[in-house]
């Protein structure tokens, strides 16, 4: 189980992810695009777009920081551009602290359903303006 930092930018995420790796000597990160993983006529996207990061990671120091762009159409404020992603192999832990989140006054974004990379994801905010990102760790590849 872990908490783990994952910040959104806005277009930049593959400059900012090459730097970092470069500043803290990190191995050359697996970057994930956008175009990769949507399909054409169910997420029509620009070639920008089809190329930006829709996800990737870097360990810092023992941490693993996960990065991607933000997603067409989800606004990106400098300041609220990071949540806290909670993974876990316990499914039933992730759909309990989910809803308690969620039943007390929190906005969900991606209700708990099957995903590219996640048997169980959601997303929300609380009532405090914290992001969270829930995914269920199944060992599913991405």
């Amino acid at each position: 189980m872990s908490v783990n930092a994952y910040i959104r930018f806005n277009g930049n995420c593959r400059q900012a992810v090459e730097y970092y790796a470069e500043v803290f000597g990190c191995q050359e990160p697996n970057i994930m695009t956008f175009g990769q993983f949507h399909n054409e006529s169910d997420f029509p996207m620009s070639e920008e777009v089809k190329n930006q990061v829709m996800h990737t990671f870097l360990t810092i120091n023992g941490s693993d920081i996960m990065f991607s762009d933000s997603p067409p159409g989800m606004p990106l404020t400098q300041g609220d551009n990071f949540s806290l992603a909670y993974s876990t192999t316990d499914k039933d832990e992730i759909t309990r602290i989910f809803n308690r989140l969620k039943d007390n006054g929190g906005t969900v974004y991606v209700e708990l359903q099957e995903t590219l990379w996640s048997d169980c994801y959601g997303s929300l905010t609380d009532i405090f303006g914290i992001n969270w990102q829930f995914t269920h760790d199944s060992g599913k590849a991405f």
